[in-house]
């Protein structure tokens, strides 16, 4: 697995990351037992970049992730976030205060069991707090030693200049696939102009870019995508065709629709993905997209705009809280 730069201020990671939210429920179930063949699969394939959070399973993630990482904390590099602080009636509840983010930092370090955090992000922009004093707060945390890198999540171009000019960061970590690309007008020229680099979470669509989902029976009733508009049942049979075309090119390479959906991604060394699985197979499955080179026709081919896919990214209720 090729190792890239990540950023400008000297962050180097694996091509592709692992995103380690499936491993403490959120999509159906937890299987810990699978969910650590996962984590020791991630490194038998080179991919040493994890990323979790202190709101995956309420701090489950990090405490589940704990004693593999204390096997091999110099190998892995490490992402975690805070700022997610729960959900009401008007949506998330986020926290961007600096002693908040002390403290969320330390409780993340007590979970994890290590000294120091390699990429610590904002999980959410707080809309009651100067992005500066937030951002600035990570940048103390460096300057202890507990945090290596800043990042922010889901934030604007403005935001994101604003950030970067109290503390220079490293990633900005949004959703981005070949399903969702609400990013490519105002947030990637940004991040290029700055140097920094797109963590890209969900990049294969929650899953649905997979392929394996082709009807909603197919998501466990607990299963956060349920609540989702693009994997209720109308849009899902509608966006159907477009998962049609990633097969075809798929089938081309003989590969999976997931590798394809990966190396579209990875046509652009700024933008790392960090798709998320609990299952060793899948580990390999994606760690394999690394080797595809997509022809220019075949990107054009896949090339459908977001306005294209039925239904939004998330409910209205939860929208608020991205772009900020």
């Amino acid at each position: 697995m090729q190792k890239v730069k990540c950023g400008s201020q000297g962050l180097v990671v694996s091509r592709l990351g692992l995103g380690c939210m499936t491993m403490s429920s959120t999509y159906g179930p937890a299987d810990e037992v699978e969910a650590g063949k996962a984590l020791q699969a991630s490194l038998e394939a080179e991919m040493n970049f994890w990323d979790t959070a202190d709101v995956y399973g309420g701090g489950a993630n990090e405490r589940f992730i704990a004693p593999f990482l204390a096997e091999r904390r110099e190998q892995v590099v490490l992402a975690s976030k805070c700022g997610i602080t729960g959900r009401n009636a008007d949506g998330l509840t986020v926290n961007g205060r600096p002693r908040y983010i002390y403290q969320a930092c330390e409780d993340s370090l007590k979970r994890l069991n290590t000294d120091y955090i390699d990429l610590f992000y904002l999980h959410r922009v707080d809309p009651d707090v100067p992005i500066e004093e937030s951002v600035g707060a990570i940048g103390e945390l460096i300057s202890r030693g507990l945090v290596k890198y800043a990042g922010i999540c889901e934030a604007s171009a403005e935001t994101i200049r604003r950030a970067h000019g109290e503390f220079p960061l490293t990633a900005v970590q949004s959703e981005y696939s070949l399903f969702t690309r609400g990013i490519e007008t105002e947030i990637l020229p940004v991040l290029k102009e700055l140097e920094i680099a797109l963590v890209a979470y969900s990049p294969l669509g929650r899953g649905f870019l997979t392929g394996n989902i082709t009807s909603v029976e197919d998501i466990a009733a607990d299963d956060f995508r349920r609540q989702l508009p693009r994997f209720e049942e109308e849009n899902l049979k509608k966006n159907l065709r477009w998962v049609k075309r990633v097969e075809e090119v798929a089938r081309a390479h003989g590969a999976t629709t997931a590798q394809i959906a990966l190396a579209w991604l990875l046509n652009n060394e700024s933008i790392i993905p960090i798709p998320g699985t609990k299952r060793s197979k899948y580990v390999f499955e994606n760690a394999g997209a690394a080797r595809i080179e997509l022809g220019p026709q075949e990107r054009e081919y896949l090339d459908f705009q977001e306005s294209a896919i039925a239904g939004d990214r998330y409910p209205e209720i939860l929208n608020k809280a991205v772009g900020r």
